[in-house]
């Protein structure tokens, strides 16, 4: 930029996305700005569901332990035909998908439940932690842009403002103003004939953790669902209602539609905390950046609430742009901003279509050409393996290749410590894993090949040579995830996002990669 903006990188909305990208910028030392029209942070429980993958995201950022202190194993589904339980089912069994099995690599195996408001507030406080500070009651109400920067209209309770950013990133919500401005168009479909009735209430006459689905008769068309939620004495209710008998957003009327769906009198509802009513939207953009301003979250694409997909897309939209903001603003080619769209815009319409697709299934099992493939609602199996970022050289001896996520796997090092490879991905850095001894030259693990940048760790077999910053293979998980190339060894180059970067027998392989999505290498051959 030839004149200095006075912030890098300011981001609008204050939910999950921005919040996630916020902390994702502040722990790599880029500043950035983070403003919310609202005067405090979500108060409802609205999306509820962390999917593994996102759990992982969450560890890397160093908010893992207060959201599973704050939350519960994702709870099983109870129908009742009035007060009689017909059935009890776990969210597998219902959506007929395959739990995630033990030993796969993966630390979080099942979904978490987490009211939204909790998500927000351990994301706030984390942000904080790194030394932010979000402005609430401060919105976005206009901008525009140049080859330098992004020149924004705030409006606050102290009036208007304008701030000369590097990059704006709109996370401000399917209504986004940003995207407006930007006029890019937000193309798919509104269930017109449908809405969604939602809140938070305390409820007496209730027993157990469950997301408890109330009909008369067991019809599932015309249910109230309460889901209990994890550490307070709160139930989240939904309820599906035709846009021809909207009821007023009170307690009262709340009260009535649960009991003409249930028939029941004796389930109490009491103390409204949050209510809303929305209308099921699948949307989602053509273009995830025009310029220097991105889009991210619901202001890229709105889902249907069913399997959970929404929030956890969007955590993931805004981990997947942070890095490459932070690279570029710290050396890094102008280029790799161009693959945010690349990535993750191919992957926002496979899961718009997953959610979709189990929204008009409506609790009923997908079975034969209707399953399409079984769906990945646990984020697992997504990929970049068509991005400009995944360089296809090889694939491990296990097949995994360049574009998968990365799988966790159990350690040792040389002290006899156990340690995860999350351990080693964790933080801000690329993380080179160089598995057998083989034929990889000796110094393609140096400090001073690639700097402070990239973290070299020696993956060996119990029994192989081992110096003093290997990591040894005990368990066997690392060969059976990853496989071992003892003849020749292998080079596997982990992103700072966890997913594989390049699997290769060269060093000068890794070299060109890193010059492509870092600041100039440092020191060495590779300059």
């Amino acid at each position: 930029m030839n004149e200095k903006a006075d912030v890098p990188v300011l981001i609008a909305g204050a939910g999950p996305t921005g919040l996630t990208l916020a902390c994702e910028l502040a722990r790599r030392k880029i500043d950035c700005r983070i403003v919310d029209r609202a005067d405090r942070l979500f108060a409802g429980s609205r999306a509820k569901g962390l999917q593994p993958r996102t759990l992982e995201v969450f560890d890397d950022l160093g908010v893992i332990d207060a959201v599973l202190a704050q939350g519960a194993p994702f709870p099983a589904f109870r129908l009742y035909s009035g007060s009689e339980v017909r059935w009890t089912r776990t969210v597998t069994d219902l959506l007929g998908i395959r739990p995630v099995a033990s030993g796969t690599g993966v630390p979080y195996p099942g979904t978490w439940l987490l009211p939204q408001w909790r998500t927000d507030r351990i994301l706030h406080d984390r942000f904080v932690e790194l030394g932010g500070r979000v402005d609430l009651g401060t919105e976005v109400t206009g901008f525009s842009q140049d080859d330098d920067g992004v020149t924004v209209t705030l409006v606050g309770d102290g009036g208007a403002e304008q701030v000369r950013a590097g990059y704006l990133v709109g996370a401000d919500g399917g209504r986004s103003l940003v995207r407006k401005t930007l006029g890019v168009g937000f193309e798919g479909e509104t269930f017109e004939s449908e809405r969604t009735l939602i809140g938070d209430v305390r409820a007496d006459g209730l027993e157990g953790d469950h997301c408890h689905i109330l009909t008369s008769g067991g019809d599932l068309t015309r249910r109230f669902s309460l889901w209990s939620m994890p550490g307070t004495d709160l139930y989240q209710f939904v309820a599906s209602v035709d846009a021809g008998s909207v009821p007023e957003l009170t307690l009262e009327s709340v009260r009535k539609l649960l009991e003409e769906r249930s028939g029941r009198t004796d389930i109490v509802l009491r103390d409204l905390n949050w209510i809303s009513l929305y209308r099921i939207n699948v949307r989602m953009v053509d273009r995830y950046r025009v310029g220097r301003v991105f889009l991210a979250g619901d202001a890229a694409h709105v889902h249907s609430s069913a399997s959970g997909q929404g929030l956890n897309t969007s955590v993931q939209d805004a981990y997947n742009l942070g890095w490459k903001l932070a690279g570029v603003l710290s050396g890094a080619p102008e280029a790799l901003l161009d693959t945010y769209e690349a990535e993750r815009l191919p992957v926002a319409a496979d899961v718009l279509g997953v959610s979709t697709r189990l929204h008009r299934g409506n609790f009923r099992s997908p079975s034969g050409d209707e399953r399409g493939g079984e769906p990945d609602i646990f984020q697992l199996r997504l990929n970049y393996h068509a991005g400009p970022l995944a360089d296809q050289g090889r694939a491990t001896p296990s097949g995994l290749r360049a574009g998968d996520r990365a799988p966790d796997a159990w350690c040792q090092d040389t002290t006899g410590r156990r340690v995860r490879l999350f351990d080693l991905f964790r933080g801000v850095h690329f993380t080179l894993l160089i598995l057998g001894a083989g034929g990889i030259p000796t110094d393609a693990g140096s400090a001073e090949r690639y700097g402070p940048s990239v973290h070299v760790h020696l993956i060996r077999r119990p029994g192989e040579a081992a110096g003093a910053d290997a990591v040894v293979d005990h368990s066997g998980q690392v060969d059976r995830l990853y496989g071992f190339d003892a003849t020749a060894g292998l080079l596997v180059l982990v992103r700072p996002d966890g997913y594989l970067g390049i699997v290769t027998e060269r060093p000068e392989q890794v070299d060109d990669y890193l010059r492509q999505v870092t600041a100039v290498l440092q020191k060495g051959r590779a300059e």
